[in-house]
């Protein structure tokens, strides 16, 4: 008799009209038939004779398909007689030591920022996400990096209004004196500066349309993250508000700075005061579970859900909004994407 094995970094997420067999190792998710979700589950308990002895020939040939793509895919392994007691269920336990693990700012001046620097290392923070409207010099940026010289922040990423001054030299600049910003945004190009190569220790990218903040919430592939951090963190939490503080344009203290409800200002408030209102993780654990339509979803582990956008339409027991978030185009019961 021979065994099929599930690797334990293979994470099969179920929707109600296709299955995402996710590798959470290689960070890739791929789509299936509904079908096979039911044969990996048998594959669980039955030898592979069993369950090909279970169906008509016809049948039988599809399964044999199946459970070689598994094989292929390195999804699994075929054993003899047993199967193999090495490969245990993976946790998808969820712990981060970090009280806030990210903050996303609405920059209006840059002094913001240190206001805010002795909350950061309180906090713990590891992601400063900026985004401006505004356009800053080669020094502005570095400024901004060197504030959090010494910090425990360990990244920045910055979207910021392109101007005509920004150009190879400039970014020359940028690489030579910053060390924090990994992610670098520059929006409304019109048309890009110049090619960018992997010659700098940031990523750098070039949009030539313009970006507003209340485009945040789109749900779309190009956005989804195959990772065993991300897919934990989505499993036992909300993806997108957990651990997550935000400040909008006007220093208003909030879960993400597009949502309404505000905890203080920082001209009146810490970050630190602002996390005791008990209100303020009341989307902490809302999960995509808990989320209509987006529970029926196979990519529900992948996908991040926006509560600043939603179609509006449940309240939960608690009073808290889970409809689905308005920004997505998909239909899992059909399987299509709109147009």
């Amino acid at each position: 008799m021979r065994y099929f094995n599930l690797f334990s970094n293979i994470l099969v997420t179920k929707g109600v009209s296709r299955i995402l067999i996710s590798d959470l190792q290689r960070n890739i998710s791929e789509l299936y038939p509904l079908e096979l979700y039911d044969i990996i589950e048998k594959l669980k308990e039955y030898s592979v004779e069993n369950i090909i002895e279970y169906y008509d020939e016809e049948s039988a040939d599809i399964v044999k398909e199946y459970i070689n793509i598994l094989v292929e895919k390195e999804y699994g392994f075929i054993t003899e007689n047993n199967w193999d007691k090495n490969f245990p269920p993976l946790s998808y336990e969820y712990d981060e030591p970090s009280m806030i693990t990210e903050i996303f700012i609405e920059l209006s001046e840059i002094s913001v920022l240190k206001k805010i620097k002795e909350s950061i290392e309180n906090l713990r923070i590891k992601h400063l996400v900026l985004y401006s409207e505004k356009t800053f010099t080669a020094e502005d940026l570095i400024q901004i990096d060197q504030i959090f010289t010494t910090s425990v922040l360990s990244g920045i990423e910055i979207f910021s209004l392109f101007h005509k001054d920004i150009d190879k030299p400039f970014i020359n600049k940028l690489h030579q004196n910053t060390e924090r910003i990994y992610n670098l945004v520059f929006y409304s190009c019109g048309k890009k500066p110049f090619k960018v190569k992997d010659e700098f220790r940031f990523n750098l990218h070039f949009i030539e349309e313009e970006m507003k903040i209340s485009s945040c919430g789109k749900v779309d592939l190009k956005y989804f993250n195959t990772n065993i951090s991300k897919v934990s963190e989505a499993i036992n939490y909300n993806s997108c508000l957990h651990k997550k503080i935000g400040i909008d344009i006007n220093g208003n203290i909030k879960n993400c700075p597009l949502m309404a409800d505000d905890f203080g200002n920082i001209n009146n408030t810490s970050l630190e005061n602002a996390l005791t209102d008990p209100r303020f993780r009341k989307y902490w654990n809302v999960t995509k579970d808990n989320i209509e339509i987006c529970k029926d979803c196979e990519f529900r582990y992948i996908c991040t859900d926006c509560r600043a956008y939603t179609e509006r339409s449940h309240i939960n027991s608690e009073g808290l909004d889970t409809s689905r978030p308005l920004k997505c185009g998909y239909d899992p019961y059909t399987g299509k994407w709109e147009t």
